[in-house]
């Protein structure tokens, strides 16, 4: 009986130690949707890995590689020069890797007649400059901002791309996720957001035109549309075991197929 559980034992320990766990944190934009997909398929082909997932926003993601928390940090935006700074000081070498393009719709609700804004009408919208949709012809009532927060990488770019670096509006709304946004600015006549591309067909929405472009792949790839932008995952240097095999995955032709069915565009070749 003795020799059984030691026996057992031993079993028990060399399973554990074959399993593994791939530890991703970060962008609410590819933690959403994209990354657990990929994770699903990664996982039918390797059934020995399993995944923990957290998409609470790029900067969550970027800081998770700087502190040795998760194997890739996921983010929609650059690292900026003091997170680089701030991984080095630690001897943490920050790799980014672009995994897919995405394109910032800005989205409205389905009743709104509103169709096309210019890219000043966005910026002055979203800064607090604009505040009733009559401004933009659109039907007379005050313009409700919904709006990223603070963790977000889209909250930035958003700002960087749209917005010429400018403040939101105080009045402006913050949500946790893409979806929440969407999921806002569907039952609120009256309201604004952006989301990524993959959640550009959520109930209840539309996306307005941007100087007369939409967010496709063709212009997103030649960077036609203004509000472009590439998504990542960063590691620490260059990703080592089952992270650099699941970063592998991504960048395969199964994993391109499955960034351009959720929405995304894959990365030029």
């Amino acid at each position: 009986m003795k020799k059984y559980l030691i026996l057992l034992a031993a079993f028990a320990a060399a399973s554990a130690a074959s399993a593994q766990k791939l530890v991703i944190k970060g962008s609410d934009t590819l933690g959403a949707k994209l990354v657990p997909t990929l994770a699903e398929e990664y996982k039918a082909k390797n059934p020995g890995v399993s995944f923990e997932i957290a998409a609470e926003g790029s900067t969550t993601g970027i800081a998770a590689i700087t502190d040795g928390t998760a194997q890739i940090g996921m983010s929609s935006r650059r690292a900026k020069a003091t997170e680089v700074s701030a991984a080095q000081a630690k001897g943490v070498n920050m790799k980014p890797t672009i995994v897919a393009y995405d394109g910032i719709g800005v989205i409205l609700n389905a009743g709104n007649p509103v169709k096309l804004l210019t890219k000043l009408q966005v910026e002055k919208i979203f800064a607090g400059d604009i505040t009733d949709w009559s401004a933009v012809g659109g039907n007379p009532g005050k313009i409700s901002i919904y709006t990223r927060n603070t963790a977000s990488g889209t909250y930035q770019d958003f700002k960087d791309l749209a917005m010429n670096k400018r403040d939101y509006a105080s009045s402006s709304q913050k949500m946790a996720g893409n979806e929440q946004i969407a999921a806002e600015v569907g039952k609120n006549p009256s309201g604004i957001g952006y989301v990524g591309l993959a959640y550009l067909s959520a109930d209840g929405i539309k996306t307005a035109s941007i100087d007369g472009i939409l967010p496709t792949k063709e212009t997103v790839l030649s960077k036609k549309y203004p509000y472009a932008r590439p998504t990542f995952y960063y590691t620490n240097g260059e990703a080592t075991g089952e992270a650099a095999k699941f970063l592998e995955f991504t960048l395969s032709d199964a994993g391109r197929k499955i960034v351009e069915n959720i929405g995304f565009v894959a990365p030029p070749r």
